[in-house]
């Protein structure tokens, strides 16, 4: 059992990089077996269909996504300093979208396919849930007046700065600190639209 859960494990993480590499239309049974330097029929024997290829990458992006997440406490709730929270925020973005670009350009490539596809969509739906309420979570403990409303606003900024980020349109440069003042006030503006 173990060693099954390692090695679709292993092929969700070589589907997240060729997702990367080759966007939608290079993800194949095949290219995952490549990537994974497993033999041909690999992929096919963990991961029957495409659909539930897909599903298992959207799951593991979620499972590594969230270990990152609790290196950073006060990323999940664990501060009530904005500018602590704010700085752990600052963290994930330049992380996710430098060290781990690879990462989420494919958790951008599964959101632009889910548009097409429901049956992705489904599975997407379950990790944005998954997200939200974990940022929720950590702008109730920040002090935010509407931390369910808020949320989604803080996961478009991040989604937007990664972005940016990774096509190049506007580089995570300068010094560091200027992202995290930024978000320590948005984070402080949350927290004033009480009343």
């Amino acid at each position: 059992m173990a060693e099954t859960t390692a090695r679709r494990r292993q092929l969700a993480d070589a589907a997240i990089a060729t997702l990367a590499r080759e966007g939608m239309r290079g993800l194949t049974h095949r290219a995952v077996d490549r990537t994974a330097g497993l033999p041909e029929g690999t992929c096919s024997y963990y991961f029957r269909t495409r659909q539930a290829l897909l599903r298992a990458t959207v799951e593991r992006l979620v499972e590594v996504d969230t270990a990152d997440l609790a290196e950073r406490p006060a990323a999940l709730g664990r501060s009530s300093d904005p500018a602590e929270v704010a700085e752990a925020v600052a963290e994930v973005v330049r992380h996710w979208a430098t060290s781990e670009g690879e990462r989420t350009k494919a958790r951008y490539e599964l959101m632009l396919e889910a548009g097409r596809r429901p049956e992705l969509r489904a599975a997407l739906d379950k990790a944005r849930e998954h997200y939200h309420r974990l940022a929720e979570t950590t702008l109730a403990a920040a002090g935010a007046a509407d931390p369910a409303a808020q949320a989604q606003v803080l996961i478009a900024c991040m989604d937007g700065l990664m972005f940016r980020h990774l096509t190049g349109a506007d580089p995570l440069s300068g010094p560091p600190e200027r992202l995290g003042d930024a978000l320590t006030d948005l984070l402080r503006g949350f927290a004033g639209r009480r009343g």
